[in-house]
C-alpha cells in the first residue's frame, strides 16, 4: 500500500511497543510481564468500583449528567477534587520531610504570601485527561514543533519516547542517579546545545520522579529545585521559557517508610514553569482511564483547545466514578490496600533476587512504584 497519501506524521508513526507488550500480555494470560507496567488484576478495585457506579445509576438526577457529555476542562467536582488532593499530598510531605527543609522555608520567603502559593493548585488550573498519556501528548502538541528538543531522564519512560518519535521532536539524554537526575550531566548537556545553536530548540526538561519507569528512581526535591533553577539560567540564551515536565504518574505507589517528596509545585517560581501530570489509572483501575494536569499559561489554554479538538472532554461516566471515589474516601482506602499488595510482591521478588542473582549484579530499590527494583 502506497504511504505517499499519508502525511509527515502519519508516515513517521511507528507501532508503539507499548501496544505490542500489552497485547502480548492480555493474549498470554499464564505470562509473568515485567514490561508492560500492568497494575495487579488481584488489586483492581471490583466491589469499589459497582457500589460507585450502583450509587451514580441509582436515579436519573445523577445518571444521565454521567452518561452526557461532559466538559473538555473536566467535571468540575473531579477538577476541584483532584486539586485538594494534590495539595493535601504536598502538604503533607512538604511538613514532614526532613529535607525539604532549608528549602522550604526559602519558598515560603519567596513567595508573596500563602495565597500566591495556594493558586499552584487552583481548579483552574486543573485538565482532566483519558489517563496521562493523553496530557503529555497533547503537551509536546502544544508546545513542540517538528525539530524541537525535550531533554530526558537516560533511561526514560520508553512510551513517551514514542511520542516524541512520532512528532519529529529530538529527545536528548541526561544521565540519571538513584536520587534522580544528574545535575552536572544537565548542565553540561545545556552548555552544549548553546555552543551548537540549538538550545533555542529547547522546550522542556521531562521527569519522571516518583518510582521512575524503568529504574524506580524517585528526584530529589532539592535536585528538582536544582533542575528548574538551571533550566531559568538558560532561559535567556533560549530566548524563551524551559518548562520541567514532571510525571507523577507512580507517586501513591509508596509500599516503604521513606519520605515522601513534594513535587516540583511546591517550589518558587513553579506557578509559570511546572508542567504536571498525574494518573488514577496506577493507584484506583487503567480500566477507568482518567488522568490530569496542572499546566501555567498559555499552555492551559493551548490544550484546553486541543483537547476539544481530539474528544471534547473526557469519559464523564469514568471521572464521575473517580470523583465519587474521592469524595466517599474509597479511594484512600483502595490505595492503602495496593501499597499493602506492592509491598508484599515486591518483598518476594527481591528475595527471589537474592538467591537466585550473583552478588556481583547492582540493583537500585525504590520502595515502591511498580518499578521497584531495577537490575
Amino acid at each position: 500500500m502506497k504511504t505517499n497519501v499519508l502525511s509527515k506524521l502519519g508516515r513517521r508513526t511507528a507501532l508503539p511497543p507499548i501496544s505490542w507488550l500489552m497485547q502480548t500480555a492480555l493474549t498470554r494470560p499464564k505470562l509473568i510481564s515485567l514490561a508492560a507496567g500492568f497494575t495487579d488484576n488481584a488489586a483492581l478495585p471490583v466491589e469499589i468500583s459497582r457500589k460507585l457506579l450502583n450509587d451514580i445509576l441509582r436515579s436519573s438526577k445523577t445518571g444521565q449528567p454521567a452518561l452526557q457529555y461532559g466538559i473538555t476542562a473536566g467535571e468540575n467536582n473531579l477538577r476541584g477534587l483532584t486539586a485538594k488532593h494534590l495539595h493535601k499530598l504536598d502538604f503533607q510531605s512538604f511538613s514532614s520531610s526532613s529535607s525539604t527543609s532549608s528549602l522550604k522555608n526559602k519558598a515560603r520567603m519567596t513567595l508573596k504570601d500563602e495565597a500566591e502559593y495556594e493558586k499552584n493548585y487552583s481548579p483552574e488550573r486543573v485538565i482532566i485527561t483519558g489517563g496521562s498519556q493523553q496530557l503529555l501528548y497533547m503537551t509536546l502538541e502544544a508546545l513542540c514543533d517538528e525539530g524541537d528538543i525535550i531533554l530526558v531522564e537516560d533511561p526514560t519512560y520508553f512510551v513517551f519516547l514514542s511520542i516524541l518519535q512520532s512528532r519529529g521532536i529530538k529527545a536528548r539524554g541526561v544521565k540519571l542517579e538513584p536520587d534522580g537526575i544528574d545535575l552536572a550531566d544537565l548542565e553540561k548537556v545545556l552548555l552544549r546545545l548553546k555552543k551548537s545553536g540549538e538550545l533555542r530548540r529547547v522546550k522542556a526538561l521531562y521527569l519522571v520522579t516518583y518510582f521512575q519507569n524503568p529504574t524506580g528512581a524517585t528526584t530529589s526535591f532539592a535536585k528538582k529545585s536544582a533542575a528548574l533553577k538551571l533550566l531559568k539560567k538558560f532561559e535567556r540564551a533560549a530566548g524563551h521559557p524551559i518548562y520541567l515536565l514532571e510525571d507523577a504518574a507512580y507517586r501513591e505507589l509508596r509500599f516503604d517508610h521513606g519520605e515522601d517528596m513534594p513535587t516540583a509545585l511546591t517550589l518558587p517560581g513553579a506557578k509559570d514553569r511546572v508542567i504536571y501530570t498525574g494518573t488514577y489509572s496506577k493507584p484506583y483501575a487503567p480500566g477507568a482511564r482518567v488522568g490530569f494536569g496542572i499546566l501555567p499559561e498559555p499552555l492551559f489554554t493551548t490544550v484546553q483547545r486541543i483537547k476539544g479538538n481530539h474528544d471534547f472532554g473526557t469519559a464523564n461516566l469514568l471521572q464521575q466514578l473517580l470523583a465519587g471515589a474521592l469524595s466517599s474516601g474509597l479511594y484512600d482506602q483502595h490505595v492503602a490496600k495496593v501499597q499493602k499488595n506492592y509491598a508484599r510482591k515486591a518483598r518476594v521478588m527481591k528475595q527471589a533476587l537474592a538467591e537466585h542473582f550473583p552478588a556481583s549484579v547492582e540493583i537500585w530499590e525504590s520502595g515502591g512504584g511498580l518499578y521497584s527494583l531495577w537490575v
